[in-house]
């Protein structure tokens, strides 16, 4: 437990840090058993961000909550329907288990408040066709939030390559994500116990942490999905994980290029970096602050600038109050559709042992 709060500590001051203004937002939550749920509850703490209603059923996750947060008692409702019966909100930000992200949706939607929930989208392609059909209905944004989306490196990269075209042409992406797993680094009980159910997560470490690589590679490949995917899965601690799979390897085909996705429980240490090698250069962003490149035998390291947006309340305020328009960038749901199709295809691959073409 002291593990995972230390990491969720320095998440937080990363967005504190980062973030100077004061965001207008009025916003409501579905679910608090999501440990990334602190980060917003710290900002409220700090009185960054107003917190109109919480929708929890979970008394003992309650009581914790409100303790740790200062939250008074009238901004709880058991659900998101008899919440919404009583507040309108400028969005809804989901922190409950994936399978459950439809649910939110399908309560927010016809009441015409805009969605964000936790990556990834939806637990199946199924899931995330609704989730689309609904956005569409009722002309309502749906959007997926990643802490790598905020990295300053990772929007440079996506910047030297698309636009500078610094490095020539794509033609390998390599990501690797995550951690020695979620029980080793003291998640907590009320995550843990979806997390590692594969109906609820629809998957372990391949979804937990796959999803980070499609996302970052839909991404710089303007948004196309790959033609086919395949994916190897181990449970090397089934002791631990007896549900789900610990560690999982995603090769993407692109017609000029190739993605590997290498999303584990297993790492010594925690780690979220990208890899780009384009026809005549690599770049190599090695976290949220440093990034490098290199050109045939000349390695160098680029100066990082800070990127337009530095998390996601600030992003959310530009898209629901000033008009920004999300296009196929990482929050998307255009871009979240292909990472749920992917996710899906790589689950399939690694249960059948074969190449699955989307």
């Amino acid at each position: 437990m002291q593990r995972c709060r230390l990491l969720l500590m320095l998440l937080l001051v990363f967005h504190f840090s980062a973030i100077a203004q004061q965001v207008s937002l009025q916003v409501a939550l579905a679910g608090l058993n999501h440990d990334h749920v602190h980060l917003i509850l710290g900002r409220y703490r700090k009185g960054e961000v107003k917190i109109l209603g919480i929708a929890e059923n979970d008394e003992q996750l309650i009581q914790r909550m409100k303790k740790r947060y200062q939250l008074p008692d009238n901004i709880f409702y058991k659900d998101v329907p008899s919440m919404l019966a009583k507040i309108k909100p400028d969005v809804v930000l989901a922190y409950n288990p994936i399978a459950d992200h439809l649910a939110v949706v399908e309560a927010c939607a016809p009441k015409g408040i805009p969605v964000m929930v936790e990556k990834p989208l939806a637990v199946s392609v199924q899931q995330a066709q609704r989730i689309a059909a609904l956005s569409a209905q009722y002309h309502v944004p749906v959007l997926t939030n990643y802490e790598t989306t905020w990295y300053n490196t990772n929007q440079q990269v996506q910047d030297m390559v698309n636009n500078q075209h610094t490095i020539g042409p794509i033609r390998k992406m390599i990501v690797h994500d995550g951690h020695e797993g979620p029980k080793e680094i003291g998640c907590s009980p009320d995550f843990l116990k979806w997390l590692t159910d594969p109906v609820k997560n629809g998957a372990g470490a391949l979804m937990d942490f796959g999803c980070y690589g499609a996302n970052l590679m839909t991404w710089l490949m303007h948004g196309k999905a790959p033609v086919a995917v395949r994916a190897v899965t181990h449970q090397i601690k089934p002791d631990v994980y007896p549900k789900v799979d610990d560690d999982a390897t995603i090769l993407l085909e692109y017609p000029d290029a190739t993605g590997i996705i290498e999303a584990s429980w297993n790492w010594p240490f925690s780690i979220k970096d990208l890899e780009v090698f384009g026809k005549t250069g690599y770049l190599h962003a090695l976290n949220m602050h440093n990034l490098v490149g290199r050109q045939k035998d000349s390695t160098y390291t680029v100066e990082v600038k800070t990127a337009q947006y530095q998390d996601n309340l600030t992003y959310l305020q530009a898209v629901l109050k000033d008009g920004f328009k999300p296009g196929n960038d990482l929050s998307s749901l255009e871009n979240n559709i292909i990472v749920v199709r992917i996710l899906e295809a790589a689950r399939k691959s690694a249960k059948e042992g074969k190449r699955v073409v989307l």
